[in-house]
């Protein structure tokens, strides 16, 4: 259940950014649903992966360079996907943010949600 919900409001994030930044073009609810599970696809399986290769250069820079990750990932899901385009590797690092940071919105009101009393 937990999932579900998860993965719908995922999808209305991604639509919230699209909504608000014009560098990233969401066209139906579906394909910000398909959207969405290609982007956890993508973190799920790919992100370990960049984040190990990319070590020295993340460490160089602070942790920065992880911003450079997800940016690439969210152009990339915009790259196999259609209903779902991003303008730019501009557009995925301001886009990525803004769904990073409603993601974090929906985790932490999810935790209070699922929580045992």
């Amino acid at each position: 259940m937990k999932l579900v919900l998860r993965w719908l409001l995922s999808a209305s994030a991604l639509l919230l950014v699209a909504h608000v930044y014009s560098g990233v073009v969401v066209t139906s609810f579906i394909s910000a649903l398909i959207a969405a599970a290609a982007i956890g696809l993508l973190n799920l399986v790919v992100r370990p992966v960049l984040v190990i290769l990319t070590l020295p250069v993340t460490v160089l820079t602070l942790g920065l360079f992880m911003f450079v990750i997800n940016a690439l990932l969210f152009w990339a899901a915009a790259g196999m996907l259609e209903g779902f385009d991003v303008g730019g590797f501009g557009a995925a690092l301001v886009g990525s943010l803004a769904y990073s940071v409603i993601g974090l919105v929906i985790e932490s009101a999810l935790g209070g949600l699922f929580s045992k009393k």
